[in-house]
């Protein structure tokens, strides 16, 4: 009688099983503590010095933060989360991302190389982990090495910017470095010699993904609740102080209400109906990045009001107090193209209107700057409600 050959030796790599259920683990939940401290020292950042290079470093800062959290947030989706191995690295970009969120008040000073050097110990950290655990299957660890190549070039333009750069040249450095970041999971992390990682290589999970994006943009509102209730000024009236409140409460809830609509809720839907799961993956991050970006420069704005309610509104504030809600739309058109493949006219409609009403803003108190874009968010709100009121809930757009 023959014999069944035997498998192979050795223990089971760290990849999900297929068929195993995908819920959010409360490691990723803890996970995310560390982001809730980083997005309000970003925010903080922003108008600490209010002027167009402090936004742009604000927006690295950012940006940086925010990709450590994706490409984990992939991890936990590709590789199974209660092995003990995962958790290990989990943990570990977890306090590499705190050690960063201690240095973003003077990263572009005197703890450039702490921030800079993190962010590349985690990224270059985590495919070392990776690569001998995957060792016995071998297209999971030619994706890793993929990604780790991708991270190795990124990483000197990073550390050059950190140790021999300051200013607008460290800038430039890290935004460089950046795009690499950035167009390389876009592109699939090419490499000479092993091509980009293939689709099958590149599936997601409706349920947990969209969970996963979800959970981070409570957090970012999180910040603007944060700022709500603890930027609260003693040198006003108490009627001033509880208009600013009042206004910077219903720009969040606004903030909220909009993305939860329709496309919030059918996001794991319409990832599930795709026949290119992969088409989320490539869209999600760059999205949800632009939302989040508005969130954080929203609530930079509640600190503005909430500090200095009263007096005329310099244009870099009105700047800051209307780009936070732009921002938002602008990213949240692109999320229900994502799903719909449409996007609504309130969204374009709401960014016109903040453009149109900045103007009358800059000879009113800042107050009133806050309470002008909480009425255009308002608009939103309502134009969505009125679109969708009595009638049969909308289907995501069929796969394609």
């Amino acid at each position: 009688m023959p014999t069944a050959t035997p498998e192979p030796a050795g223990p089971r790599p760290p990849v999900r099983d297929p068929e195993a259920p995908r819920r959010v683990t409360l490691l990723e939940l803890f996970f995310d503590l560390v982001y809730v401290v980083a997005l309000a020292l970003t925010s903080r950042y922003l108008v600490g010095e209010v002027r167009w290079e402090r936004a742009a470093e604000s927006l690295i800062i950012l940006m940086a933060i925010w990709w450590t959290w994706a490409i984990t947030t992939l991890v936990t989706d590709l590789y199974d989360p209660q092995r003990p191995e995962i958790k290990l690295l989990v943990v570990t970009v977890m306090f590499g991302a705190l050690l960063m969120t201690t240095a973003i008040p003077e990263a572009f000073g005197a703890r450039g190389l702490v921030f800079a050097g993190t962010y590349v110990a985690i990224h270059l950290g985590r495919g070392l982990f990776l690569m001998p655990a995957v060792r016995r299957h071998p297209q999971t660890r030619r994706r890793a090495i993929r990604i780790f190549v991708w991270f190795a070039v990124s990483a000197v333009p990073w550390l050059v910017g950190a140790v021999a750069a300051h200013g607008a040249a460290r800038l430039w450095f890290w935004a460089g470095a950046l795009a690499i970041d950035y167009l390389g999971f876009r592109l699939a992390y090419p490499v000479p010699g092993l091509g980009s990682v293939p689709d099958a290589q590149r599936k997601v999970t409706a349920e947990h993904l969209s969970e996963r994006y979800q959970q981070f943009f409570i957090i970012a509102l999180g910040d603007a609740v944060l700022v709500s209730g603890t930027v609260f000024s003693l040198h006003h009236s108490e009627v001033e102080n509880i208009a600013a409140f009042t206004t910077a409460f219903g720009t969040t809830l606004l903030l909220w209400r909009i993305y939860v609509h329709k496309s919030g809720e059918l996001l794991p839907d319409a990832i599930a109906r795709s026949t290119q799961p992969s088409k989320f993956l490539n869209t999600a991050p760059y999205t949800h990045l632009l939302m989040v970006a508005g969130v954080v420069t929203t609530a930079a704005g509640f600190d503005l009001v909430l500090l200095e309610p009263t007096g005329h509104t310099p244009p870099a504030w009105l700047a800051v107090i209307l780009g936070g809600p732009a921002l938002f739309l602008a990213g949240r058109a692109a999320f229900e193209y994502e799903v719909f493949s449409r996007v609504s006219l309130s969204r374009p409609g709401g960014v016109l209107a903040l453009l149109s009403i900045a103007p009358a803003l800059l000879f009113l108190a800042p107050v009133y700057a806050s309470l002008g874009a909480m009425l255009v968010l308002a608009g939103v709100a309502g134009a969505d409600h009125r679109r969708s009121r009595g009638r049969p809930p909308e289907e995501p757009a069929p796969p394609h």
